[in-house]
């Protein structure tokens, strides 16, 4: 009886485990089992591997074969372990060399002519494996670009299951580096179009997504059509500061899992952009699928901007869903096999009409919409969910004066004075769990101002006039410091908090 043993990692939404392979040659009836909670894509490496082997002129071991995979309680996905069960095989033949193979992590899928295909999740899959203490790792050429990314990883690169094995001819404890893939600055997963300078006049939208962007607030736009919803939204990523490292690397993770990451450009630095259509289900929108969970929009949109276009059109179990998001900057996905966890701490930005028709601006003359199909259509957006939307603005019609008017501040000045509020905000929440004001807890903001109740009155009178919750209260108090930052003060005053009950309600106290 032989064995051979080496390593891998199973992905449960973002986190990684890592996977102990351990494959057991018996002189026995020839055989082949596969245990420790294989889905069907694992289950069917029985066949890939064995084909891989034979293509790559190796002798296939003619044994009883056992592939355990350890822990055998954790459910194990995908067709990334075919690589790991394959080395596992062949060291317990004694095919390829045992000392320290168990050290060396194995990451691919395998053709039937012995080629190795690249996966998804590679990425945090290194990451998981840094973190257990294997820095060795073993991938397909196509993926060693997006390995390298992870700091601490010695990671060597294969076309086939032939390189593998005459690469664990010497000692696999001491594998030789590659080159390191130095991690090049990109602008996004999808490149807003656009500057601000296109925008003609909305001073007050203008103004709201400036203090969007430097807060990091959920704001809601609406507006007949051809105001300037959408290009107003499409903007606001080319006004937010660069990721730090540690965002990078979450937000590379999240779209390495869900496939829509090129190596090639290395670590994403800007923050995304989402747009899912409103014809988009739960599971494009907040993640699932069948078999293992995988991001949706929401995450995809983690560190950036999540934008729903006519939002009264999705439908209420999209809109719904996304309350936990948004109070809690992740998704859980349940599923009977467990449990998937996928941040999404992103900025939502909604763009609704005020009516079917549109039209329902100003006196409303031209609107053809019966007072119940228009309280009916902007009551798909739930008051919980607009209770969770620090800014509401309306983005009234421009007019001649307006479009022969000079045009706005482009991005680049904008996101100038965005960048200094939001290091004035991380200077002062330096060594508490939050980076912006959109994130700050209320009870941490009425401590600030304790001793300055003034400041309030304008929020307890729309308290006592129930035209505000008290989340709403505090969210008021959010902004209020954000506009502070703004203006380079280090405490929001009365008038400043008189500004954010208006872009919060509409209306002044």
């Amino acid at each position: 009886m032989s064995l051979g043993t080496t390593a891998a990692v199973a992905l449960v939404g973002l986190t990684g485990h890592v996977v102990e392979v351990q494959a057991q040659l018996a002189y026995s009836v020839p055989g082949f089992s596969l245990v420790g909670l294989p889905d069907t894509a694992l289950s069917e490496s029985r066949d890939r591997v064995r084909a891989a082997v034979l293509s790559s002129r190796i002798d296939w071991p003619n044994r009883k074969i056992t592939v355990n995979l350890s822990p055998a309680s954790l459910p194990k996905q995908g067709s990334a372990f075919d690589l790991a069960v394959a080395v596992a095989v062949l060291a317990g033949a004694g095919q390829v060399r045992a000392a320290g193979l168990d050290r060396v992590v194995h990451i691919g899928e395998l053709g039937l002519d012995g080629r190795l295909q690249p996966v998804r999740g590679v990425l945090p899959m290194v990451a998981a494996a840094v973190a257990a203490g294997r820095t060795d790792v073993v991938v397909p050429t196509a993926d060693v670009a997006e390995a390298s990314l992870v700091p601490g990883a010695r990671v060597r690169g294969a076309t086939t299951l032939a390189q593998v094995v005459a690469l664990h001819g010497g000692d696999p404890g001491t594998l030789p580096d590659v080159d390191p893939v130095r991690p090049a600055r990109v602008t996004s997963v999808r490149r807003a179009p656009g500057d601000l300078a296109d925008v003609l006049g909305q001073e007050l939208p203008r103004t709201a997504l400036e203090i969007a962007a430097a807060g990091g607030h959920h704001l809601l736009l609406t507006g007949p059509p051809g105001t300037g919803k959408t290009m107003l939204a499409a903007r606001l990523p080319g006004i937010l500061p660069d990721l730090t490292e540690a965002e990078a690397v979450e937000v590379t993770a999240v779209h390495s899992v869900a496939g829509t990451f090129d190596p090639g450009g290395g670590l994403l630095t800007r923050p995304p952009y989402e747009d899912p259509h409103h014809t988009a289900t739960p599971a494009a929108v907040v993640g699932g699928g069948s078999g293992q969970p995988r991001p949706g929009a929401a995450s995809r949109a983690h560190r950036g901007i999540l934008f729903l276009d006519e939002a009264p059109e999705f439908g209420s179990r999209v809109l719904e869903t996304l309350r936990q998001p948004l109070e809690h900057g992740e998704l859980v996905i349940h599923r009977s096999g467990g449990t998937a966890r996928f941040p999404a701490r992103f900025q939502l930005v909604l763009a609704a009409n005020p009516c079917p028709c549109g039209m329902a601006t100003g006196k409303g003359l031209e609107c053809t919409c019966t007072p119940m199909a228009r309280r009916r259509y902007l009551g798909r957006l739930s008051g919980p969910l607009l209770d969770r939307v620090d800014l509401q603005v309306e983005v009234a019609p421009v007019g001649r004066a307006g479009m022969r008017g000079e045009p706005g501040e482009p991005s680049a000045v904008v996101a100038a004075r965005v960048a200094a509020a939001r290091a004035a905000a991380r200077a002062r929440l330096a060594g508490t769990p939050w980076t912006v004001n959109a994130e700050v807890p209320g009870t941490w903001l009425r401590e600030r101002l304790r001793g300055r109740w003034s400041v309030m009155r304008d929020v307890d009178r729309a308290l006592d006039t129930g035209a505000i919750s008290l989340r709403g209260a505090d969210r008021v108090l959010r902004l209020a410091s954000t506009i502070a930052d703004l203006a380079g003060r280090d405490e929001p005053t009365a008038g400043d908090v008189g500004q954010a009950l208006v872009l919060r309600t509409g209306r002044a106290a």
